[in-house]
């Protein structure tokens, strides 16, 4: 991980946006020094488990500023974000209201929260990422009223303060203009609960889901390219119904780890099929990186460590496992002497990358490093055999 990448990236959220909040996803990628980095950055801090809290309050992240989501929280996960005492809790269904007002009683503080509303946006991404339609399992849709009757449950629990709404469209969205339209959406409902309730919300968090390139010819969405339209048509929304500018948040998580993390794979060997195909094994796969497997990811891979002779071959590199779908990189030109005990480079992979990694075939997962100025620091321990024996009580 290129710790400089991570905090250049923060900053230019923060500069593109100086008067929204930025929260960092912890769900791409999240450890003790990650966490410090985003409180050093002055970034918010996005959980979504009371484990990602756990790592949070080791570094004694403050409360503040952090916010509990998450689609599916276990009330382990509530009374975790209640005792520390986060700043929100962004809650996703008709139970979950009820169980956070009764975990907060009659007699604690009274518990912030946010309500996610499904704003009916096709982000016009991958199916597997997409969360802002209204066939979906996330949040109040906007369009049965069930976000309108999710306000009024909120508002009638006294433990509770609705604080704004919240909205996702998904994951790699390259296009200003779903934000856009989910901005006009959810400036529509904040109208529509000042007219009912006579409130005016003052927060209003727009997500994330910012596109990150991960091949040469993959956009992304740069940061200062989405502030000014974003901005506009917000205010020109909020403007058209006389309401006033809420508080923006935005949760940036691929866009600021992605592009600092890179992954090293060592190749343990070379097939060619009968149908002439040239497989390069390597030593990790769909453990370290589901990506691919679960919905297609393409990342870019290069030779590292030695000069290769001239000449190349199309070869699919392959993990390590038994699944014919544990492939990292199809139909990839690489050097054609390519042999075993090379060193394999594959960019882009700070998000969703160690934090989605498993075990699977008991491999033990690998360490991550920090870099900065030419000096390395390990972040993670490369997992061990004792690790993996150790909640094996049988």
């Amino acid at each position: 991980m290129d710790e400089r990448d991570v905090r250049q990236r923060c900053r230019d959220f923060r500069r593109a946006f100086p008067d929204a909040e930025i929260a960092y996803a912890g769900k791409a990628f999240l450890c003790r020094a990650m966490a410090r980095l985003i409180a050093e950055e002055g970034l918010t801090l996005d959980v979504c488990s009371a484990g990602e809290l756990a790592v949070a309050r080791s570094v004694r992240f403050p409360a503040e500023r952090i916010l509990m989501h998450g689609n599916g929280k276990t009330p382990e996960d509530l009374r975790a974000a209640l005792s520390y005492g986060v700043s929100r809790i962004v809650v996703d269904c008709p139970s979950e209201i009820t169980r956070v007002a009764a975990l907060v009683g009659g007699d604690g503080p009274a518990q912030q929260v946010l309500i996610r509303v499904t704003p009916g946006v096709d982000g016009r991404t991958h199916p597997a990422v997409a969360t802002g339609g209204e066939d979906q399992e996330f949040g109040f849709s906007l369009t049965s009223g069930a976000a309108a009757e999710a306000v009024r449950r909120v508002l009638a629990q006294p433990g509770l303060v609705l604080a704004g709404l919240h909205c996702h469209l998904g994951s790699q969205i390259t296009r200003v203009a779903a934000y856009q339209q989910a901005a006009r959406r959810m400036v529509d409902l904040l109208a529509a609960v000042r007219d009912e309730h006579g409130l005016a919300l003052p927060r209003l968090d727009l997500g994330g889901g910012f596109a990150v390139p991960y091949l040469r010819d993959q956009q992304g969405l740069d940061p200062l390219a989405l502030a000014v339209p974003l901005i506009t048509e917000l205010g020109s929304a909020c403007d058209a119904h006389r309401f006033p500018m809420p508080r923006v948040t935005l949760e940036p998580g691929r866009a600021i780890s992605a592009r600092a993390g890179v992954t090293l794979y060592r190749v343990l060997g070379i097939k060619h099929t009968a149908t002439g195909r040239v497989f390069v094994t390597v030593n990790g796969g769909m453990s370290d990186n589901p990506r691919p497997s679960l919905y297609g990811a393409r990342y870019s891979i290069r030779l590292v460590g030695r000069r290769p002779v001239p000449g190349h071959r199309s070869v699919t590199v392959a993990g390590r496992h038994c699944e014919a779908g544990d492939v990292l990189v199809e139909d990839v030109q690489l050097p054609a002497d390519l042999r075993p005990g090379d060193l394999l480079a594959i960019a882009c992979t700070g998000a969703y990358h160690h934090s989605m990694a498993s075990d699977y075939n008991l491999v033990p997962r690998p360490p991550v490093v920090a870099v900065r100025g030419g000096e390395s620091r390990l972040l993670i321990r490369r997992e061990t055999e004792a690790d993996l024996l150790c909640r094996d009580v049988g």
